[in-house]
């Protein structure tokens, strides 16, 4: 039996997995949501949602009560850690911790008769961390953009364009907004490498993964880009950690560790990702060629790729993949926010998508299409009031639906054709997954089977797969364990779908370069 921890420190939870990664199981499982089980932080959802012009920030002390919480409890729930091999994590992209340069020290020194806030809430230097939701620093991206000649070199040079949650628009606006703290930081973490450099007991190095989601790292060297880093900040490049591959070991676990809750001296730490790359690896998607679209509020399509091949437009985003090479990601927003305001228009449950739409109408919809933008939208840039259909006058609930849907797989196929991937099957996953019509939408518009992956918690998930990765173990070997499609649930394209959507993509492209 060969045992490894995954951990996920998301917006509104700390998650772990404990994996055998000989028999595929997975032995326990356990999770801290902040708002429910730390509620002296006054964050319900994670976050605070005080902040002005789209400030959201975290509190890090909240993130460290959690750490030893989760793993109290879960010793106490009986796990044995001590026959634990490796640990390492998962971390929501772009957030960012500042701290004093000791540290390291306090971080060689912790006494497991105490926890962890306690003894490191006087390293931070900002007592709080800007988080992925942020929106705030439009004026440092334009200013880091302007100052190394332009977006287009920003994105060819970080695999995206200067983006207000990224890292390095938030570590500017902190530089520019408290030049004495930002001038007391001796380090600046993402979350990911904060909570690995606390696992190791020393400051570790920023993975390829996470580091590509910082607008500081260079995708083709990958290293930090001088440009980039003189562009954002004044001394930045002594303050930020090694660039380092994601399979990286950072040595054995901290004693604190090992004391407090058992876990065996011997054990490895390898350094964690962001949430995108680790679930990239939990859904078995780490190899060119496979698609993997998960459906959530917004949507995402997630893809290897073997060079760091850009988006021209600038919408999507190119990461490090944690197997090694590089991975895209595209973000829709309107993805099940779209859907559900179709569902509320119409009084409808989700079981009537098929029988209210799709049963009722053809493929192709008769011609009408729609901008299926209830909310403002990213990929591509487009802030509208509500829907836009091509056609004046009402619609019935069945075209309606059936153009919220194939005009949303429409665009996702559109603003997807530069990855130069051709799939030869697309796997689904998220809470829409589940409902069959969307599954058949989205096998008609990209014309190739539809299989559903059967992963609780990817980033999780991916977390300890990483852990074992990077203790040697074969990944392609892990994918067939734990990063199974659910059996029975494929979906194939109906007769004839490929040409309708084949011909009607070019009339979707003009209708939304109309807007």
């Amino acid at each position: 039996m060969s045992l490894v921890l995954g951990l996920d420190s998301s917006t509104q939870s700390l998650s772990a997995v404990l994996l055998d990664t000989e028999s595929g199981a997975i032995l326990a499982d356990d999770s801290v949501n902040f708002g429910n089980d730390l509620p002296q932080f006054g964050q319900p959802h994670g976050y605070d949602e005080s902040g002005a012009r789209g400030e959201v920030h975290s509190n890090p002390l909240m993130w460290l009560e959690a750490l030893d919480l989760l793993l109290g409890r879960m010793k106490e729930g009986g796990v044995d850690f001590s026959e634990v091999t490796a640990v390492s994590g998962s971390g929501q992209q772009h957030g960012s911790v500042y701290l004093g340069s000791c540290f390291g020290e306090k971080l060689a020194q912790l006494d497991p008769s105490s926890n962890l806030a306690s003894q490191l809430s006087g390293c931070l230097t900002r007592q709080s961390s800007p988080i992925w939701m942020d929106s705030s620093t439009g004026a440092e991206c334009a200013e880091i953009a302007a100052a190394v000649g332009g977006n287009e070199v920003v994105c060819a040079k970080s695999g995206s364009v200067a983006v207000e949650r990224f890292t390095g628009p938030q570590i500017r606006k902190f530089a520019k907004s408290d030049p004495a703290a930002y001038a007391e930081t001796g380090i600046i973490h993402l979350v990911s490498s904060f909570f690995a450099s606390i696992m190791a007991g020393k400051n570790v190095a920023i993975d390829h993964g996470d580091g590509a989601g910082m607008n500081l790292m260079n995708l083709a060297a990958k290293d930090w880009d001088a440009d980039l880093v003189n562009a954002t900040a004044d001394g930045l490049g002594e303050k930020l950690p090694p660039c380092a591959p994601s399979a990286s070991k950072s040595g054995a676990i901290s004693s604190y560790f090992v004391t407090k809750y058992g876990f065996s001296p011997t054990c490895e730490t390898i350094i964690w990702s962001g949430d995108n790359p680790c679930s990239l690896i939990g859904m078995g998607a780490a190899s060119p060629g496979k698609v993997v679209i998960s459906l959530g509020t917004s949507d995402t399509l997630f893809a290897a790729m073997p060079e760091p091949r850009t988006d021209p437009n600038g919408f999507g985003h190119v990461f490090g993949n944690p197997a090694g090479g590089y991975m895209s990601l595209i973000c829709f927003k309107n993805g099940s926010l779209a859907r559900e305001a179709v569902k509320n228009q119409f009084k409808l449950e989700w079981s009537a998508f098929e029988k209210e739409g799709l049963s009722k109408t053809l493929l192709g919809n008769g011609g009408l299409m729609m901008l299926p933008f209830y909310e403002p939208e990213i990929t591509p840039a487009l802030d509208t009031g509500g829907p836009i259909f091509s056609e004046l006058g009402t619609h019935p609930a069945e075209q309606v639906v059936r153009a919220v849907l194939e005009c949303q797989f429409l665009n996702m196929r559109t603003h997807s054709d530069w990855l130069g991937v051709d799939p030869e099957r697309i796997f689904i996953t998220g809470g829409a997954s589940e409902n069959d019509g969307i599954a058949q939408v989205i096998a008609n518009v990209f014309g190739v089977p539809v299989e559903r992956l059967d992963v609780p918690g990817s980033a999780t998930i991916g977390a300890g797969m990483r852990a074992a990765h990077g203790m040697g173990e074969d990944l392609s070997g892990l994918e067939s364990k734990f990063s199974r499609p659910k059996e029975g649930r494929t979906i194939e394209p109906e007769a004839g779908a490929k040409e309708v959507y084949d011909e009607m993509i070019g009339d979707f492209v003009e209708f939304l370069n109309r807007q």
